[in-house]
């Protein structure tokens, strides 16, 4: 190591990037992050948080027009696009300066400029302005994340046709959006724009929005959406666009019938693209399969020496898991003998309202799987927090394996599931039983509650329902 500029050179500074650097640094290493935009990467900066925040003001608009249920007398909620979108940005500037300073603390280098893996463990690093630096350190690892994917028939052009990030900074709302995509990134937007009063319909080519989650899951969210006054169309393909300055025209098909949607914007939800482009892969031989970097367990690739994570690896593309892989990666490398991380125990949360979350397999994966399954499902609406919130919608269903009791999924619609789910997460990890969920005490009255009842109804115990 001697040799070398740095014992770790980490390639992006997002959510997989910067936890990276920090743990090798925790461990005594020297470590160098390169970053050609902005720390934190596209969620701190363009997706996670700034959505959330934007969905937030979505909720108090939302609670303000139901404020009446309540007791409260006032007056009607009149959204602000402009003053919504500086606040996002300014939760985002704080949490950025936030990262600015881990840097700092654990004694970080940060790089400015776009890094290509080389020969002989080198990394060039290409500065927006200046002459190309070249270090070097015995371990690479590459957390370059991801982009807006394009469909052919729909490219993104920033102004009739834009993506999720030019979503998240329009001046006004638009009076009609399509949205092309039906998974988290397109529901949540719907949501968002709904509540802005903006007339939105959804495209989804699967047969029901969030195609990912349980089927009862996806039915109950078209149900509210449907309710909210969102135009919903699953089974429904785009095969082409048009537009000019004053609207945009959506050709869909479904089955047979074709018929063209014309709105004031498109947003083009359909997924991400890896970023592995022009980051060295071909140069230094490392092996790619299927849009992906091939790594093993602990995330080496197929040459030693440097590793992938994040967006660009096979797995859900989701921060937590490319932080989680990070923590591997390092450990690995320090000699710390970490676990492989099971994908089959990942939390997903979708933050539209309702709020969905799951981990672990869905009913018809589990009866696909082969196992006997118990399967308890608790509506909200028995909730006494629910109640109090006024958000008695959705419900809790939590799947079990018949033969040992053990728990295969927990699916969640409802106020407040995406903090509920780090129960069932710890739950699944522990291989926790129906019997152990049912017997650790839940406070009351509170939304967790529904985890306990769910796991009783699977076997005929449930108190409230």
């Amino acid at each position: 190591m001697q040799n070398c500029d740095y014992d770790v050179i980490v390639i992006g500074g997002g959510p997989g990037g910067y936890p990276a650097a920090i743990r090798a640094a925790q461990e005594g290493l020297r470590v160098a992050v390169v970053e050609q935009s902005e720390l934190g990467g596209v969620c701190l900066n363009w997706g996670c948080i700034p959505t959330k925040a934007l969905l937030k003001s979505a909720q108090v608009i939302e609670t303000i027009s139901h404020a009446e249920s309540f007791g409260i007398d006032v007056s009607e909620a009149r959204p602000n696009l402009e003053k919504i979108v500086a606040r996002s940005r300014k939760v985002v500037a704080e949490m950025k300066s936030g990262v600015e300073y881990l840097m700092r603390k654990n004694g970080i280098e940060v790089i400015k400029g776009r890094g290509r893996i080389a020969a002989d463990n080198f990394v060039t690093v290409t500065p927006s302005d200046g002459d190309e630096i070249v270090v070097k350190a015995k371990h690479t690892i590459l957390a370059t994340g991801g982009r807006p994917m394009q469909l052919p028939v729909l490219p993104i052009d920033g102004e009739r046709v834009i993506s999720s990030t030019d979503a998240m900074a329009l001046k006004t709302p638009p009076a009609t959006m399509t949205i092309v995509g039906g998974g988290a990134i397109g529901v949540e937007f719907a949501y968002f724009y709904n509540q802005l009063g903006t007339d939105v319909t959804i495209v989804e080519s699967m047969d029901r929005l969030v195609p990912r989650e349980d089927h009862e899951i996806s039915a109950s969210l078209e149900k509210s959406f449907r309710a909210a006054g969102i135009t919903v169309l699953t089974g429904t393909k785009v095969i082409g666009c048009s537009g000019n300055r004053d609207h945009a025209r959506v050709e869909v098909q479904s089955g047979s019938d074709t018929k063209t949607l014309q709105c004031d914007i498109v947003l083009s939800a359909v997924g991400i693209s890896a970023n592995i482009e022009d980051i060295g892969l071909e140069e230094v031989g490392v092996a790619v399969s299927g849009g992906k970097v091939e790594v093993d367990s602990f995330y080496e690739t197929t040459v030693p020496g440097v590793y992938a994570i994040g967006d660009i690896v096979s797995g859900p593309a989701l921060a937590h898991v490319a932080t989680a892989e990070a923590n591997i990666c390092v450990g690995k490398i320090v000699g710390l003998n970490p676990t492989p991380l099971n994908y089959q125990n990942i939390p997903s949360c979708t933050y539209c309202q309702p709020e969905i979350a799951s981990v672990g397999l869905t009913e018809r994966e589990a009866l696909a799987s082969g196992f006997e399954i118990r399967m308890g499902i608790f509506p909200h609406t028995a909730l006494g927090k629910a109640k109090v919130m006024g958000s008695t919608g959705g419900f809790t269903k939590l799947i079990f394996d018949q033969k040992y009791g053990e728990l295969l999924g927990a699916h969640m619609i409802g106020a407040g599931v995406t903090e509920l789910i780090a129960e069932a997460v710890v739950a699944k990890s522990l291989e926790t039983t129906w019997s152990e969920v049912v017997e650790s005490v839940h406070p009351h009255p509170t939304l967790s509650e529904a985890l306990q009842e769910a796991a009783a109804k699977a076997y005929g115990k449930a108190i409230h329902i």
